[in-house]
């Protein structure tokens, strides 16, 4: 890319305020990112190819493979292949764009020509949202471009493929936000890095999980039954809504995280592991803002724990949220005509009761109390190691997922005809604990992979993802732990009890 001197005073920030003034000032870093980059031959050039050239390949393709299937009586395979070739056409050129992004900041300090921008009368918003726009343009213009040859050719070449309209918009659509997350992504790798080659590895981080994504989608095209439906595919209108999250806290940590006197100031790179272990241990043992460590296990239960549940914040009405939520959709589910199970009606649920002992060491085994704590424990601790990489969003989608199940089962109970009684006897008497630990955890969980997209006011995103971490510790070892030992303890003396009990009088409606 060639380096064009920058006179500050050719930048000056437009006179209106609120966001139209943040955009209007975004855009002037935005033309000229982008007349740069067309400037470029060695980025115009692969860019023209695969816009052109390739489309007219995957056509070629498309049409020998469709003939080949159609000698073995597959057709709808080759009538599959076509719209997954038509992604593959669209994702292509953002792949291979994804360096102009790549080289955003990093790029232009080893150049440099990053001085002179940053010294400019623009806030750090305005110069992170100038800059994440030109990457965006180039490969969406690429994509776009090659995607459209390719439907001319298909819809006016000899295979004269007529798609539904909704599969179309749908493709465009996943390819779109497909390249915002690899752009967001690809542009907050940029700001965090000291040289290209650093940014080049850490690319891999966004092709690979974006290949994989990739992937499923493929066999969503070729496996989904409503893949001839006028409104399109579920699966695929649930895969863009995900990447529409995504995107949205990409930006969110990219415009929270960059600076432009820490961009200029990093010259290199260096991992403390012993300072951050001690701060971490530090914060664990914290009971106060300015984390002063407790001075006996009291007080660090009274004060630091405390201290640790009261910072969750919006995390935990939210996340009590999706539980709900959670378990009416497994009702819902239940009683959709196609999930119905057709449970028998009428059995004597009292027989069940004496073989209790027998399904719970099958499930359990001898030492039922340390399987079940086991069991909680692995659950909460993957979403909680998952979220931190995912913003926290699988927090929010592992935990529930139980919830949606239990919900399912009691619609199936309630349509056979019993009364769901004793699923209350075999839920509630260690519920009453399980279930608020189970919140909690996936409240710090949230918190924990969320904190770094918005960081309290005056904490750097190290500092509080630091002392988010040291929360989550604390309220793991000081209530969640206790809890699932204490709700597995119920569970495996107290509710089998209450269930054989509830059993022993439940026959049929109303038994």
């Amino acid at each position: 890319m060639g380096v064009k001197a920058i006179n500050v005073n050719d930048i000056q920030p437009y006179p209106q305020s609120g966001w139209r003034k943040t955009l209007a000032n975004a855009l002037i870093i935005t033309r000229r990112e982008v007349r740069d980059s067309l400037r470029d031959w060695r980025i115009i050039a692969p860019i023209v190819i695969l816009t052109f050239l390739f489309p007219f390949l995957a056509q070629f393709v498309a049409g020998r493979f469709a003939g080949f299937v159609e000698g073995f009586g597959a057709q709808i395979i080759g009538a599959r292949m076509i719209p997954f070739l038509l992604m593959i056409v669209g994702f292509f050129p953002i792949s291979i764009s994804l360096v102009i992004a790549l080289e955003t900041f990093v790029g232009e300090k080893e150049r440099r020509s990053l001085e002179p921008l940053l010294s400019t009368p623009l806030t750090n918003t305005e110069l992170y949202i100038g800059k994440t726009l030109s990457a965006m343009l180039p490969p969406l213009i690429s994509s776009y471009g090659g995607m459209t040859v390719y439907l001319v050719s298909l819809l006016f070449g000899e295979l004269e493929w007529r798609p539904p309209a909704m599969l179309i918009v749908q493709i465009i659509l996943v390819t779109t936000v497909q390249a915002l997350v690899m752009i967001t992504g690809a542009v907050v790798v940029s700001s965090q890095t000291t040289s290209t080659r650093a940014a080049n590895l850490l690319a891999s981080f966004i092709i690979i999980p974006m290949t994989l994504v990739i992937q499923g989608e493929s066999a969503i095209m070729f496996l989904a039954p409503d893949a001839e439906s006028p409104n399109g595919i579920g699966a695929l209108w649930a895969i863009i809504a995900g990447m529409l999250v995504v995107i949205v806290l990409l930006l969110r940590v990219g415009n929270a995280i960059f600076n432009r006197e820490e961009l200029l100031g990093r010259t290199i790179d260096s991992l403390n592991l012993r300072a951050t272990l001690r701060k971490l241990v530090r914060f664990s043992l914290a009971v106060d803002e300015a984390g002063t460590p407790a001075r006996n296990p009291v007080e660090w239960y009274r004060k630091g724990v405390t201290l640790s549940t009261r910072r969750i914040g919006y995390a935990l009405p939210i996340t009590i949220g999706v539980f709900v939520l959670a378990f009416l959709a497994g009702v819902a589910l239940g009683y959709l005509p196609e999930w119905n199970l057709n449970l028998p009606r009428n059995m004597p649920l009292n027989l069940v009761a004496g073989s209790l002992n027998s399904y719970s060491e099958f499930f359990f085994g001898e030492n039922a109390v340390l399987a079940i704590v086991w069991q909680n424990a692995r659950i909460l601790i993957a979403a909680t190691l998952l979220g931190m990489f995912t913003f926290g969003a699988v927090a929010l989608i592992l935990t529930p997922l139980v919830y949606v199940v239990i919900g399912y089962i009691l619609s199936q109970v309630i349509l056979a005809g019993y009364n769901p009684s004793f699923m209350l006897a075999a839920i509630l008497p260690h519920g009453i604990i399980e279930i608020p630990v189970i919140v909690l955890a996936t409240a710090a969980a949230l918190r924990l992979g969320a904190v770094i997209t918005r960081p309290p006011r005056g904490y750097t995103v190290g500092h509080a993802w630091t002392v988010a971490f040291g929360d989550t510790i604390k309220i793991a070892l000081g209530l969640i732990l206790p809890g699932l030992v204490l709700a597995a303890l119920i569970e495996a003396t107290i509710t089998p009890a209450v269930v054989r009990a509830a059993l022993g009088g439940n026959r049929g409606r109303g038994g």
